[in-house]
């Protein structure tokens, strides 16, 4: 008997996962999304998996075996309990307002009972495509699921990744590549381009409803603070911020460039979020930008803390009518000023091994930062061999990184004057904390995206054991750890994924 037409065959019975979902976002209202399911990959496999997440999200440990979670997470089968939806939200791209914008290609699929939502990157098209595929490929998938669990190793606020899944359809970008869905998971993937969005279409109710969410589930001090005259929306555009500024401070002391910080791929709960053309610095320029496509360098690296205040000055705006007063407002965000700076010092001397504060310490460390800019010295590779010298007290390691030997032995004398009086094995603790020995190189995921496009991902796995503890000394690996070849240097990441 021959099989019977596809239309005819049962659809897939949902899968079992053990998690209990509880979908608050879709109660919202469908002003905030459209349910769908996603689109089915053909012939998926397993790329990528974090056992870690899966720990996080109470997932049984067998899963990494589960080829029906395989499949669900492919977009193939439905996930027992999940509600599918793409979230609508508008935005500023490189400085220009875009409009509606959304979920063009990520669907979320609920929140676990546990607090977490999960999303499904790469699941089709949606409302929101704006002329997309929907999908997203090999190459930006690995990189995504590797850099999100290489900043919960650093300690880093960031969504996390649970898997990536591929397939051999293809996609066409500037060449044909395959397909790959990226399961990610946080607390909330809620932007500031959602606010953007009811604030720009005049849909005030909706704003105060999303506003009244944020509040209640991640910001409940903001209903108590008698700080800005007890508004809890200037309290928590004022909550934000100050997140937002610790979050910068926390990219700029380990050296990476997000890429592309448009007000739509800004986290309201200061995540790490969108991992699409980001970079580690290799040399320290002051100036680099990762981005291909930022021809005019609008998210340079030392750019990246006023950006950051840009777009938290757009989500004042947007909740300007729920604010009601400018000037709260205005007075709200100014904790990002005296924040960020106050962090990222902190950060620097972390990495210095100073632990108590003594008022030369600014100096110390912009003369460091000089010294790294002026000669392109590579920036994990100096902080991790100070750290050596700390320990072993061999400063040729780290001198050599640089040609004007005498610029840095006269910085050595005053750091060494400093250090002295710190305690000694408080200060090479602290530093081995503030200083990692991995991170994640272009050239170092290039490499695991070559071996995975072959279909060998063992790649992936060793750089994610790697990246999941990059303080680590990890015996073995110097190679990991090393400079960057010359090739490296042509690696062009962009906006295309």
């Amino acid at each position: 008997m021959n099989a019977p037409p596809e239309s005819m065959t049962a659809p897939a019975p949902p899968v079992e996962t053990g998690l209990r979902w509880s979908n608050r976002y879709a109660a919202l209202g469908t002003a905030f999304h459209t349910p769908l399911p996603p689109q089915p990959l053909p012939g998926p496999y397993w790329v990528g998996q974090s056992r870690a997440t899966g720990a996080l999200l109470g997932l049984a440990p067998q899963w990494t075996e589960s080829d029906e979670l395989l499949q669900a997470l492919s977009g193939n089968r439905p996930i027992a309990g999940s509600t599918p939806l793409a979230t609508v939200y508008s935005g500023h791209q490189f400085g220009v307002w875009a409009g509606q914008l959304g979920d063009g290609r990520a669907l979320l699929l609920g929140e676990t009972e546990g607090g977490l939502e999960l999303q499904l990157k790469g699941a089709g098209r949606t409302p929101y495509s704006r002329m997309g595929d929907g999908r997203a490929v090999l190459r930006s998938s690995i990189r995504e699921f590797l850099c999100s669990e290489a900043m919960h190793g650093l300690g880093i606020p960031t969504t996390r990744a649970l898997c990536v899944t591929g397939s051999d359809a293809p996609v066409r970008r500037e060449e044909i590549e395959t397909a790959a869905v990226v399961t990610r998971v946080a607390p909330s993937f809620i932007r500031f381009g959602h606010f953007e969005h009811f604030a720009a279409n005049d849909q005030l109710d909706e704003l105060r409803r999303l506003a009244d969410f944020v509040i209640d589930s991640f910001y409940p001090a903001a209903r108590h603070s008698e700080r800005l005259a007890g508004n809890p929306y200037a309290a928590l555009l004022e909550a934000v911020s100050e997140r937002t500024a610790t979050l910068l401070a926390q990219w700029q002391a380990v050296g990476f460039c997000h890429g592309v910080m448009n007000t739509d791929n800004m986290s309201i709960l200061g995540l790490t979020l969108d991992y699409g053309p980001f970079q580690f610095l290799d040399s320290y320029d002051p100036a680099h930008i990762c981005n291909h496509s930022d021809t005019q360098g609008r998210y340079a690296y030392a750019r990246q803390p006023n950006i950051a205040y840009w777009n938290l000055f757009c989500l004042g705006q947007a909740l300007l009518p729920l604010i009601g007063d400018q000037e709260l407002a205005l007075a709200a965000l100014e904790s990002y000023k005296s924040v960020f700076p106050a962090a990222l010092e902190a950060r620097l001397r972390a990495k210095l091994g100073l632990r108590q504060t003594e008022s030369d310490d600014r100096g110390l460390i912009e003369g460091a930062l000089r010294l790294l800019a002026t000669e392109r010295v590579d920036y994990t590779i100096f902080w991790r061999r100070l750290c050596d010298y700390t320990a072993d007290g061999q400063a040729a390691p780290v001198r050599d990184l640089f040609l004007d030997r005498a610029g840095f032995d006269a910085w050595l004398r005053q750091y060494e004057a400093r250090l002295a009086r710190e305690d000694a094995a408080a200060a090479a603790a602290t530093m081995r904390q503030a200083n990692p020995k991995f991170v994640l190189r272009n050239h170092l995921g290039e490499l695991a995206i070559r071996q995975a496009r072959q279909k060998d991902f063992s790649g992936v796995a060793k750089l994610l054991a790697l990246l999941e503890h990059p303080y680590d000394e990890h015996p073995g690996h110097e190679a990991e750890a090393g400079f960057p070849p010359d090739w490296a240097a042509s690696i062009a990441i962009s906006c295309s994924s």
